[in-house]
């Protein structure tokens, strides 16, 4: 697999802006893909925030696995000082009590009488500038389907008790994790260009293979499940036409087809990942970096006694 780095300039100037400003923020808004809730999570806003209360928006609740989600709200919610709900941008009257839910998260400012100030982050193409148009009322943030519109922090006023600063949508320099990078060029939040489209799509049908078998049956009307990715994109290309003369699949138009539609949510309703799974990878990156610390306390101690 390959790391992703992905940070255009106008991202980098974003997070110093954002520092900037922090101590002026009473709650931070992040908008998370409720398909992907950890990968789309950025580690800088937690270096960022200092502390302040977040509220977590788990976005595109209609694309993403119910039972999923509520394990990813559960999970979330157990944790101090964040408060996290899933939705999706039809949900009007919902987020219309977004003000409401920030202005409980800090009492304080709302006894002193003042706007609740808030800050909404996010990284790129997760619907942070739809959800700000349904807040406001109006259509004011640019919208589009291509990761990273928003360029500039901007701030608006909502009239019901908060006012709003928008940022960027800001990927951070380096993806470490590597199923957090394919999940990430999956869902769309990465340019196609970022990484070879046609990995992307041979990780999500590896993904869809192992995780909703069944969806794959359905949509491609598969008498049975092809061993592995490769091979379940050319039976894609086939079903669909996606041939080249002597009859070999264009597996790039097949790659097409499959990403297509599974971010168009026509393979049904798919998360990318489980709290499960994220605990274990933090269970065994704390032990491999206890590992390492003791590593180098044994070498610093045997270069000690050489001396």
């Amino acid at each position: 697999m390959t790391r992703i780095n992905w940070f255009p300039g106008h991202m980098h100037k974003a997070r110093k802006e954002i520092a900037q400003v922090m101590d002026e923020i009473d709650v931070v808004i992040e908008v998370l893909d409720a398909r992907l809730p950890m990968s789309s999570e950025n580690p800088l806003v937690d270096q960022l925030r200092k502390g302040k209360p977040v509220l977590k928006l788990l976005n595109k609740q209609d694309l993403a696995d119910p039972e999923r989600t509520q394990e990813w709200l559960d999970f979330l919610n157990a944790k101090e000082g964040i408060t996290a709900m899933a939705l999706d941008t039809q949900q009007k009257s919902l987020i219309k009590r977004i003000p409401d839910i920030c202005k409980k998260m800090v009492p304080a400012r709302v006894r002193q009488d003042r706007p609740v100030r808030a800050m909404i982050m996010g990284i790129p193409n997760v619907g942070k500038s739809t959800l700000i148009n349904a807040l406001l009322g109006r259509k004011i943030a640019k919208v589009g389907n291509e990761p990273a519109v928003t360029k500039a922090q901007k701030k608006y006023s909502v009239h019901n008790g908060m006012a709003l600063s928008d940022t960027p949508g800001i990927l951070w320099p380096k993806i470490e994790d590597e199923d957090s990078g394919y999940r990430l060029a999956a869902s769309g939040a990465i340019k196609d260009t970022a990484i070879e489209h046609e990995m992307v799509a041979a990780y999500a049908a590896g993904f869809l293979l192992h995780d909703y078998p069944q969806r794959l049956q359905e949509r491609y009307k598969l008498k049975s499940l092809p061993q592995g990715q490769d091979e379940l994109l050319d039976e894609i290309g086939r079903k669909r036409g996606c041939l080249r003369p002597g009859g070999v699949v264009d597996r790039h138009k097949a790659s097409e087809i499959l990403l297509t539609e599974m971010r168009a949510g026509k393979l049904g309703q798919i998360t990318f990942e489980t709290v499960e799974e994220w605990e274990r990878k933090r269970i065994e990156a704390e032990l491999a970096a206890a590992e390492a610390a003791a590593a180098e306390a044994a070498a610093a101690e045997a270069e000690e006694q050489k001396s």
